[in-house]
């Protein structure tokens, strides 16, 4: 089947569309950057009904792709509003906004995060937060330089790597099942579970 926008965003993101997972990322290619903004629109018109947003979090005008994110915005803003994680993302440069879970906090660390993504030389690593990895796993990342992990799944973790995996074969096992499903033709707003 063709690799098309709604393809790759069932493979990328299935445990975001399934509520396991507070957020995903996923690369789309394209020259036009109307019909991108147009579907990602139209995405959020059926969506946010089931409490998912997806916004465009990077982009290359020189390759023509685009870093897109699928998140459950009451689900990361609960993790955003953590006070070690506050604390981390202050260590790390962000400015935290008053209520961190509320819509507008949510966007300002988003916007915040992007900006970073646009303009810095790293790439930076505590998007891991945003993507709802563990903070130890984030941290464990940053201080060990990728090395020295206990388990490498979606991310590589510095915890308990039985539990670990654990979590990894429930997020590859989602996968497979939306992506037969959503071959079978099942649509995606029906694999979006509503939280």
């Amino acid at each position: 089947m063709e690799r098309n926008f709604e393809t790759v965003m069932v493979e990328q993101c299935a445990p975001v569309l399934a509520g396991i997972k507070p957020a995903n990322l996923f690369r789309h290619e394209t020259r036009d950057k109307a019909g991108l903004a147009r579907t990602v629109a139209r995405w959020n018109a059926q969506l946010n009904g089931r409490g998912l947003r997806l916004r465009i979090l990077k982009e290359c005008p020189q390759g023509h792709w685009y870093l897109l994110y699928l998140y459950r915005p009451a689900r990361l803003g609960a993790i955003l509003a953590g006070e070690e994680i506050g604390r981390f993302l202050a260590r790390e440069g962000y400015h935290l906004p008053a209520l961190p879970d509320s819509p507008d906090g949510c966007r300002a660390l988003l916007n915040q995060l992007a900006r970073r993504l646009a303009h810095g030389d790293a790439f930076p690593h505590e998007i891991g937060i945003f993507l709802g990895y563990p903070l130890s796993d984030v941290v464990g990342f940053i201080e060990n330089q990728g090395r020295n992990f206990t388990c490498c799944g979606c991310w590589k973790s510095y915890g308990d790597p039985d539990a670990a995996q654990r979590y990894f074969d429930q997020l590859k096992k989602c996968t497979t099942i939306y992506l037969r499903l959503f071959h079978s033709g099942t649509s995606i707003l029906r694999l979006a579970v509503a939280a």
